[in-house]
């Protein structure tokens, strides 16, 4: 993977998140107002799990190799909810919600026998998964904003057929606008066609249209032709760094893309966990096995100088010979695509107060 960053396979028992609405867990309104227990660990605020768990309903909550969060599925405000299972690890950034990957900005902390999120994973992760529609920066959008990553003399990743990321980009996010069009959106390229375009220039097409939504589309590399699997990247939040790296002083002030970046977290959901489910279930078409990566936090150019939600999808590794075989083919990019329109209405409907 290159991408420019700034110094500044599913569980069939848990589909129904995957393929419902991400809804209303809670009665509660607000997570300010409410009394959570908290505590301070390094320096940085934290909850229990515990009061996660009385927020949100949890049923029940079990301590073991991993601590897991259970609700059930049920009817509530005349609505049914999903049934919903979150795993934590202590010590780990890693959180799996219904069979998919997130990454966590810090990790699960156990403090004097209690187990604690910080206070930035509660509300720039948990809650806007959890609770979409009460995300104050997710507007009501008609425009998807495509971005085919590379073009022209930047060609990214060369795959093991010898074929360019960029090729793969451009196929599929055409596939996407066709698709999209004809639900009646409007759809805007950041490139239709084998060019170079900017970073900056991506930026500033996006910028453009403030009641809309970014999706970038790339393919990965790298692992020496071992690595496999599907990611998706959004926006660190304000003092979390782009993954893989330390805390930089620039990652302390706030950047364009956390305007949003709830709504980000909201719209990386919907799009991961419709790739895995699409790509993994043979209902829609193939079961590819494709791996789940996660869910990651990153400063790309892309995704900082970005004010609309914005998220950029990696859609397997082409240096891998097996997957690359898949994404060479034709049935694998129309289902990538098939899931990626499906994310963008998820998503749309999931906003709606």
């Amino acid at each position: 993977m290159n991408r420019t960053a700034t110094d500044t396979p599913a569980k069939k028992l848990l589909l129904p998140l995957l393929t419902v609405l991400l809804l209303l867990v809670g009665f509660q309104s607000d997570v300010q107002a409410f009394k959570w227990e908290t505590a301070k660990y390094k320096g940085q605020d934290h909850v229990t799990l515990r009061s996660l768990k009385t927020f949100y309903y949890f049923d029940k909550i079990t301590e073991g190799t991993y601590i897991v969060l259970y609700r059930a599925a049920r009817i509530q405000q005349g609505k049914k909810t999903p049934e919903i299972e979150m795993k934590f690890r202590s010590g780990s950034h890693s959180l799996v919600m219904n069979g998919v990957l997130f990454k966590l900005s810090h990790p699960i902390i156990k403090s004097n026998g209690r187990y604690l999120l910080s206070r930035t994973d509660l509300v720039k992760l948990v809650d806007p998964v959890l609770r979409p529609s009460h995300i104050k920066s997710a507007k009501s959008f008609k425009t998807v904003v495509i971005d085919a990553g590379h073009g022209g003399s930047d060609s990214g990743a060369v795959g093991f057929y010898k074929v360019h990321e960029k090729y793969y980009a451009l196929k599929v996010a055409r596939m996407v606008r066709d698709q999209l069009q004809k639900q009646g959106y409007q759809v805007v390229m950041t490139r239709d066609s084998d060019v170079f375009v900017s970073l900056a220039n991506r930026v500033r097409i996006a910028n453009k249209y403030p009641n809309a939504v970014f999706i970038s589309i790339h393919f990965n590399s790298g692992g020496n032709g071992r690595a496999n699997g599907i990611e998706t990247f959004t926006i660190s939040p304000v003092g979390v760094p782009h993954m893989g790296r330390g805390v930089r002083q620039g990652d302390f002030r706030m950047v364009p893309g956390n305007i949003t970046d709830s709504a980000s977290i909201a719209l990386a959901t919907a799009a991961h966990s419709r790739m895995l489910l699409y790509l993994n279930d043979s209902k829609y078409g193939n079961d590819f096995k494709i791996e789940d990566r996660g869910i990651k936090r990153a400063r790309f150019n892309v995704l900082t100088g970005i004010r609309i939600p914005a998220v950029l999808v990696e859609g397997g590794f082409i240096s891998n010979r097996t997957e690359a075989r898949k994404v060479h083919s034709t049935a694998y990019q129309q289902t990538l695509a098939a899931a990626i329109v499906r994310a963008v209405n998820v998503y749309r409907k999931s906003i709606t107060r």
